[in-house]
């Protein structure tokens, strides 16, 4: 039988983390927090529910936080579960079978539903995605600052279930990680040599609302479904002002 560590990033997730702690050690005992920093009681409750906790300052790169995770067990497997993010039963019956009797072999996509606002999400911005989470240990490697993804050359396999994905709390924590979000991809993209221009942020803007609006059916979850395609133009408009302001600030030096 294999072992397994769920890894789990954090900042001030005092909300979250009792759950979220929880519901991971209904797959295992072995629950890793990596806290950034965090000023509440985030430490402190995980560590009453039984979680290790390990620290690493934050500095603006996910995959970083990610790499310091696997470094932080000796697990055969990890899986990574965000704070915010809950395994459903049959989702937690795969991970504990493949635990038991999988080969280390092969890397696993888990399906995302993501509830925000009182909705559960099907289409658009928040419509169901799968992400690579699970994975042998010493198979993975985590690459980018922000949208991060996982460099393994394993075969791919979907799990059956899925995570709940409590994506926002109130329109407050979505304006937070709106700012963070675009900021750090706008730093990434200019570092990695990436231009824009005034003409082309407004066609990258609407590209984005037709594609959430029109080609993932973001009008099939109704009003408030209508509100975050509106808001995903916003959204990919912000973080190309974001990159053109640094092009700027770049030209005068």
């Amino acid at each position: 039988m294999s072992s397994l560590a769920i890894l789990i990033l954090t900042k001030n997730e005092e909300d979250n983390i009792v759950d979220v702690v929880r519901n991971a050690k209904t797959c295992t005992d072995e629950v890793v927090i990596i806290d950034s920093g965090s000023t509440d009681r985030t430490v402190e409750l995980a560590e009453q529910e039984g979680a290790k906790v390990a620290f690493r300052a934050w500095d603006g790169d996910f995959s970083a936080q990610r790499n310091f995770a696997l470094s932080q067990t000796e697990a055969d497997w990890v899986l990574y579960v965000d704070a915010d993010e809950r395994i459903t039963p049959a989702l937690g019956a795969a991970i504990r079978d493949i635990v038991q009797h999988g080969a280390l072999d092969t890397q696993y996509s888990v399906k995302r539903k993501s509830v925000a606002f009182g909705v559960t999400f099907n289409h658009g911005v928040l419509n169901p995605d799968h992400v690579l989470r699970m994975f042998p240990r010493n198979s993975v490697t985590w690459v980018h600052k922000v949208h991060e993804h996982p460099e393994c050359p394993l075969p791919k396999q979907n799990l059956p279930g899925y995570f709940e994905h409590y994506a926002y709390t109130d329109w407050h924590e979505w304006e937070e990680k709106l700012c963070l979000y675009t900021t750090i991809w706008a730093q990434d993209a200019y570092a990695r040599g990436k231009r824009t221009s005034l003409g082309a942020i407004f066609g990258h803007s609407l590209g984005g609302f037709f594609k959430m609006f029109v080609l993932r059916k973001g009008f099939l979850d109704g009003l408030m479904g209508t509100y975050m395609c509106c808001n995903h133009f916003f959204y990919t408009m912000l973080k190309y002002l974001k990159l053109y302001e640094l092009q700027r600030q770049g030209d005068k030096k």
